[in-house]
């Protein structure tokens, strides 16, 4: 795995200065109550994909670990949430994906969720132990092996730390007791929303965006070059 020299930090205030596809889609929040201000901040597509994954794992293991919901209900709301959760990415990441060249990174994190939910499913449904002993185990792999896709195609070493996070907890899981699940989702969970509230580091802009218009290529420089002068 190749990586750019460390010349960001791995996490930081989010840049004002974004791209095309970064603002298409951009969510601006400031609540206030009265005078006071409550919470301000802005999500781009990208982030707002993190915290709804963050909400659908919070969701899914906390019940696995508070509620007497039996597994077989359980597993069809998690084959529910993660299907709403996956067109939800594609709907929201696709421009993204689609200016960046980077399709198969998304193509990629779908065939992982899939293959979690699948394999999940067949060991509720028929009862395989192994899988069901290792179901925090499992997502937390999956999750590191999307981190580790993600920090390749992006050059980022966060989604690198992110993926090495995931894999560290699971040596850490058998000190949890009866707790895994709870700290699987709090593990999960908080990751997500780690990226969607800072700015993690990735590769420098492609030269040539394909898709976009050269008016918004000539935008997209602007916008890097006040990113340059802002360092």
């Amino acid at each position: 795995m190749t990586f750019l020299p460390l010349s960001q930090p791995l996490l930081r205030d989010k840049q004002e200065d974004l791209d095309i596809q970064d603002l298409q889609g951009l969510l601006r929040l400031n609540l206030k109550l009265g005078k006071f201000n409550l919470w301000s901040g802005f999500y781009t597509r990208i982030d707002q994909v993190f915290i709804l994954w963050s909400l659908i794992c919070a969701g899914i293991f906390t019940t696995a670990q508070f509620l007497p919901v039996s597994w077989y209900i359980q597993a069809i709301w998690w084959s529910v949430l993660t299907l709403i959760g996956s067109v939800s990415m594609i709907i929201l990441t696709w421009f993204w994906v689609s200016v960046e060249k980077l399709r198969w990174l998304l193509y990629g994190w779908i065939i992982l969720m899939i293959a979690g939910v699948t394999l999940t499913d067949l060991g509720i449904f028929y009862g395989w132990s192994t899988v069901l002993i290792n179901l925090c185990p499992l997502w937390l792999t999956i999750s590191a092996l999307g981190y580790l896709l993600t920090a390749w195609s992006v050059r980022s070493h966060t989604f690198l730390l992110m993926a090495i996070i995931h894999f560290t907890s699971i040596v850490i899981l058998p000190f949890c007791g009866g707790w895994q699940f709870c700290a699987t989702g709090i593990v999960m969970a908080i990751s997500l929303l780690v990226l969607a509230e800072w700015q993690w580091d990735m590769r420098q802009p492609i030269k040539d965006y394909d898709l976009l218009t050269p008016e918004q290529k000539l935008f997209n420089q602007r916008q890097y070059e006040q990113r340059l002068v802002a360092k």
